[in-house]
């Protein structure tokens, strides 16, 4: 089977586009394993009693493309953006962080209104929908450290929903293999380039795109329809 990678560059990245012909040709993507899971967990509850406010949530699942447009079709999510966290580097640049070498994770910043969704629904959707948790240092195609799984949490709140959150998942076997999620403080977040930003929104014909991001959103769209928000 032909394997589609993401392009280095962002002229490449912008350029590239699958004819309606090879589309065709392509095999039927099969159901991700996090979509397998998503099922095994029931919803959860929907906040009550809390009022309209703005908070922050950082994960990282692999190629921040796919990962920032899950969060963005949540109803509850003001924003989400494609950057950088967990490395030392305090400016990294996107072909720094490809190479491995600054310690940092491709991540998402979601900023998000706790009175309509919580962060344990937040935790659900990262865990269930926008990437496989048992893949070590890697996400589907992609290979290495900057791919890592990870939550980085902002307070001990952040920090214990998780760790509870990951107990659950673990007690239920909702996976077959271990959980390997890392779960850090969050000692800063720095926004990825432009051309990074709202990725598969501007480029959805990619080959990348087609056969690894967009049938998350289909997932999502299926898995939890109260939580899916339409649209761009």
């Amino acid at each position: 089977m032909q394997r589609f990678f993401r392009p280095a560059t962002p002229a490449l990245a912008a350029v590239v586009l699958i004819p309606a012909a090879m589309l065709m040709s392509l095999p039927p993507l099969k159901e991700p394993r996090a979509a397998v899971a998503a099922a095994a967990m029931p919803p959860e509850p929907a906040p009550m009693g809390v009022a309209a406010s703005s908070d922050t949530a950082v994960f990282a699942g692999g190629c921040f493309w796919g990962v920032e447009a899950v969060f963005e079709h949540l109803k509850g999510v003001s924003s989400a953006s494609s950057g950088y966290a967990g490395g030392s580097a305090p400016s990294p640049s996107y072909e720094e962080v490809s190479s491995g070498s600054t310690g940092h994770a491709e991540a998402v910043l979601v900023v998000y209104d706790p009175a309509e969704i919580s962060y344990d629904q937040l935790l659900q959707i990262f865990f269930t929908v926008a990437h496989d948790p048992t893949q070590l240092d890697r996400q589907g195609p992609d290979v290495g450290t900057q791919y890592r799984s990870a939550v980085f949490y902002r307070n001990a709140a952040q920090r214990q929903a998780t760790e509870r959150y990951i107990a659950r998942m673990s007690e239920a076997r909702v996976y077959q293999d271990p959980i390997v999620t890392e779960v850090a403080p969050l000692r800063a977040f720095h926004t990825a380039e432009a051309y990074h930003q709202d990725y598969l929104v501007r480029h959805p014909t990619q080959p990348y795109i087609v056969i690894n991001d967009a049938p998350k959103l289909e997932h999502l769209r299926k898995a939890f329809p109260a939580l899916y928000r339409g649209g761009a």
